[in-house]
């Protein structure tokens, strides 16, 4: 079992009995005591339990829940405390947790220990390669620490150092640094001595584990799960050790597979229920698994997909036109061309306008289509500043125009999920295509739809829907690679017609014949941009805005958060304007992997993205992947100037602090919906060049679970780890209690939700926002312990430069 604070991190495999399945993974508020006690000891259901990390203090009720006093009575039962729940450990024994001299999130410590089994078979000490990732503002006072708990690991020294600075620095253990075995007892009881004396051992040293003398409780203040941490799988599997020895000389925990059973990825448990008049608790099972919006309770049932009553056997019908995007002016001229009259209203282009070393390679576009077409508009209820109790309005209009209203109970999350489900459909009609979007759902979902995905309430209210998508049943495909066109269309099985692929084919051959006077006509978009003499208007002033970093550092060194991504957005009113213009002027000016075009023209929305982030992708052999970006730096003038400010933002301990969080947040993310063990990081602080700046870029990738659905794939993931901070659920409280506007599409993500169920999302940033006569753009930075409140501000400008100077050379 695991017992979690609210945190951002991986979970391992634990042990139940002698066999290795994943963890049953329960909130700290999720069960009543009594509940407990049934699971623990009536149904002897768990062999083990991890104390997770997470926000706040042990001294906090609201932060530690139920663990203190399962620390306190459950003796008898093997508990390993991480980060808060090592410092509950001690609490809950009488030792101090005070602040630590300085917060350290996202940095790398060498460490030493005694031998103690916890650590069996790593090695210790300076250059042994003992690194471990540290993300604590708060720490045990080790003079404090009561005569039952002992001191197992230290830090080497007072020094923090960066992942790629340590890593450098020593790359393999050193068999010097190895305690054996036969020391142990006598390493503890001389450290034990030597601490009782009161002797001054620790020379600014950081306590890093304890063990309590006489129960199998440990602790450990650093993150055995980080991607950063070294040994951190041996940690666990010794703890599985402990456990198994546990068991052998105490008497089996868990009892017959009758009563639970582990297979399939889920748990069956039994439901306590009231207690009998004799105090025994009449039993129902009950289902738990690792999937769920508002996390994994002890009551979820398994979170399995459930068609709807209207069930649609989709056929799809495509063409392919060799190397046809260049002779008819490439993929800007195609979408210009057959879909950018009438104001390119109603149209989507999902862009790859930066296709270099492999970063992309489709672009998919379309507009208003066949009978399948439809436009979907969801907006939560005004409860502003109020926990959050579920559904919203969506509003659906269909290719013929006809609207229906309908108020949803269950939130948009779960009717794209169901709707996406009654969707059926033949493999054979897209073999041989060599994308993943073969029709299906285009559009975005706002920030403030977190509520939908754990987080409590929202502070502001939208000022734009909290999504819109349309159902794109006919789109045209570009592969930047091969030069290649593809024609696209979806249809029920009763219906053969192919008229838009006819249709579209001529037009497609009219361009091909009259190319070099219609991209005469295109070059004439150059020449009509005049700079605009009035200023975007900012939500918050500079001074603000610093102000705003030093609260964000205070809630950090209070152990409130790890990273806290602080944005805010500027503001312009426009009135009218050619929105399709603008964004081909953005796209020049900065293009992008993961840029778009969205014309909402019902709603009067219309979204101009030149985004370099994938927010994540899951393609059709079930492989998800996230491609976090935390770590901007501005392109130089010279190539000189250009490399050595590549280099230093590759170096940079701050940004490498701030990616290693956002990667341990997003393997935690992954980690609820893959396969135990798939996840995993193929590139960590890889440094990506655009026009305008270069970031640090990290790739977590992981196999998804088979009972698991493309929507709850995104739900567990939503919103984009870089676009909060860690702990997630924690962070964005915080930031909706210090931000003073509501962030909407911006930090969201948009993209595309295919048919088949594949996706592939990106993060809304670099964006324009055409609404109500106004454009907005949303920008910000991860705000940790390093940051320099000022360098954050300037950060901040930076990211508004490339789509801010489009709207002002343009408008």
């Amino acid at each position: 079992m695991q017992l979690k604070n609210e945190t951002s991190f991986s979970t391992l495999l634990y042990i139940f009995g002698f066999v290795l399945v994943p963890p049953v993974v329960i909130r700290n508020d999720d069960w009543t005591w009594e509940d407990l006690c049934h699971y623990l000891y009536v149904e002897k259901a768990f062999d083990n339990i991890v104390i997770s990390p997470g926000p706040g203090s042990p001294t906090c009720a609201n932060d530690i829940g139920i663990c203190l006093r399962l620390l306190h009575e459950c003796d008898d039962i093997p508990i390993l405390g991480v980060c808060l729940g090592h410092q509950a450990l001690g609490y809950v024994h009488g030792a101090k947790v005070v602040h630590a001299n300085e917060p350290v999130h996202g940095l790398l410590s060498e460490i030493e220990h005694n031998g103690c089994r916890l650590f069996n078979g790593i090695p210790s000490g300076r250059n042994s390669g003992s690194k471990v990732v540290r993300y604590h503002s708060l720490v045990i006072d080790p003079e404090s620490l009561p005569k039952e708990l002992i001191p197992i690991s230290w830090t080497c020294s007072t020094d923090t150092r960066s992942f790629l600075e340590i890593s450098n620095a020593s790359s393999t253990s050193d068999a010097h640094g190895m305690v054996s075995s036969d020391s142990r007892s006598k390493a503890e009881k001389c450290l034990r001595v030597s601490f009782n004396s009161h002797q001054n051992i620790w020379n600014g040293k950081v306590l890093m584990a304890i063990v309590h003398s006489a129960r199998p409780h440990y602790g450990v203040q650093f993150h055995p799960e980080s991607i950063g941490t070294c040994f951190g799988r041996e940690i666990f599997k010794n703890f599985r050790e402990i456990t198994e020895d546990h068991r052998l000389t105490y008497g089996p925990s868990v009892t017959s597979k009758g009563n639970v059973d582990y297979s399939g990825n889920k748990i069956i448990l039994r439901k306590p229920v009231d207690k009998l008049s004799d105090g025994t608790f009449p039993c129902r099972s009950t289902e738990l698994n690792g999937v769920g919006r508002k996390g994994v309770g002890p009551f979820d049932l398994a979170n399995l997909s459930h068609p709807s009553n209207g069930v649609k056997f989709l056929r799809l019908t495509w063409k392919k036109y060799n190397h046809l995007a260049s002779e008819v002016g490439g993929a800007r001229n195609i979408f210009y061309q057959l879909f950018g009259h009438h104001k390119a209203e109603n149209t989507f282009w999902l862009d790859s306008s930066s296709i270099e070393k492999g970063r992309a390679r489709f672009s998919f576009m379309g507009g208003k289509g066949g009978s399948l077409w439809k436009q979907m508009v969801f907006q939560l209820p005004d409860d502003s500043g109020r926990p959050f109790e579920g559904g919203g309005y969506l509003s659906v209009e269909d290719a013929q125009g006809s609207k229906t209203n309908t108020f949803l109970k269950d939130g948009f999350f779960d009717y794209l999920n169901k709707d996406l489900s009654s969707l059926q459909y033949e493999r054979k009609d897209y073999e041989g295509l060599p994308f993943d979007f073969h029709g299906g759902y285009v559009g975005y979902f706002g920030y403030e739809l977190k509520v939908e995905c754990g987080a409590a309430y929202n502070q502001h209210k939208s000022r734009t829907p909290d999504a819109c998508f349309f159902f794109a049943d006919n789109l045209l495909v570009v592969d930047h690679s091969s030069d290649d066109v593809y024609l696209l269309s979806i249809h029920e099985e009763c219906n053969t017609s192919t008229s838009w692929l006819d249709e579209t084919e001529l037009k497609l051959m009219e361009l091909k014949t009259s190319v070099p006077e219609k991209l005469i006509e295109e070059c004439l978009l150059h020449d009509s941009f005049t700079p605009c003499k009035v200023d975007f208007v900012a939500e918050k002033s500079k001074e603000g805005y610093i102000s705003d970093v030093e609260k964000c550092k205070q809630y950090i060194k209070d152990g409130e958060s790890y990273e806290l991504c602080l944005t805010t957005q500027i503001r312009k009113q426009i009135g009218e304007i050619d929105a399709l213009r603008l964004y081909l002027r953005l796209r020049e000016k900065n293009p992008a992997p993961y840029a778009a075009w969205l014309n909402f023209s019902k709603v009067g929305i219309c979204i101009c993205c030149s985004s370099p982030e994938r927010f994540l992708q899951l393609n059709r052999d079930g492989v998800l992947e996230a491609k976090p970006i935390k770590g901007t730096a501005k392109r130089g003038v010279t190539t000189e100037e250009d490399e050595q400010l590549k280099m230093q933002l590759q170096y940079s301990e701050k940004n490498q602090a701030e990616n290693l969080m956002i990667v341990d947040l997003l393997r935690n993310d992954l980690g609820r919906v893959c396969e135990p063990g798939s996840v995993h990081v193929p590139l960590l602080m890889d440094v990506e060049s655009y026009a305008t700046v270069h970031t640090m870029v990290s790739t977590i990738r992981g196999k998804k679970k088979p009972n698991v659905s493309a929507i709850e794939c995104i739900e567990a993931a939503f919103p984009g780890g870089s676009m909060t901070g860690a702990p997630k659920l924690r962070s964005m409280e915080l930031l909706d209690s210090i931000e003073n506007c509501p962030r909407g599409i911006y930090s969201g993500c948009m993209g595309y939700i295919s048919y088949n169920q594949t996706f592939d999302l990106n993060i809304v940033i670099r964006t324009v926002v055409l609404h109500q006569d106004e454009a907005s753009i949303g920008a910000g930075g991860a705000i940790i312990a390093l940051s320099d409140p000022i360098e954050e501000y300037e950060e901040m400008i930076l990211k508004t430069h490339a789509p801010s100077t489009a709207v002002m050379e343009f408008s």
